[in-house]
């Protein structure tokens, strides 16, 4: 399994954005081959962290891309700074 972390700071409005990722970017996901589990997480303090978890390394690649193109198109006055991305390997799960 393939994981995609993004770390959104400068966050202007976290309900509405939690809005718009529930109704417009988790569906894009599930299209995502490879798709596992995706997560929104309001971390407090105007941060939040998306987590995308994949079967392959592809979908998490994808992830990341439709990632930026979806806060280019839907978010960018709600995330204004970009956000901290990392991806990888899953090790270790439980």
């Amino acid at each position: 399994m393939y994981a995609a972390i993004r770390r959104y700071e400068g966050v202007t409005d976290s309900a509405e954005a939690a809005r718009l990722v529930n109704e417009g970017f988790v569906p894009l996901m599930r299209q995502v081959s490879g798709f596992v589990a995706y997560y929104w997480i309001d971390t407090g303090d105007g941060a939040m962290v998306s987590t995308s978890i994949f079967e392959n390394r592809a979908g998490a690649d994808e992830s990341i891309s439709k990632a930026a193109d979806f806060v280019r198109d839907n978010l960018a006055s709600l995330l204004p700074n970009p956000p901290q991305v990392m991806a990888g390997e899953v090790v270790a799960s439980a």
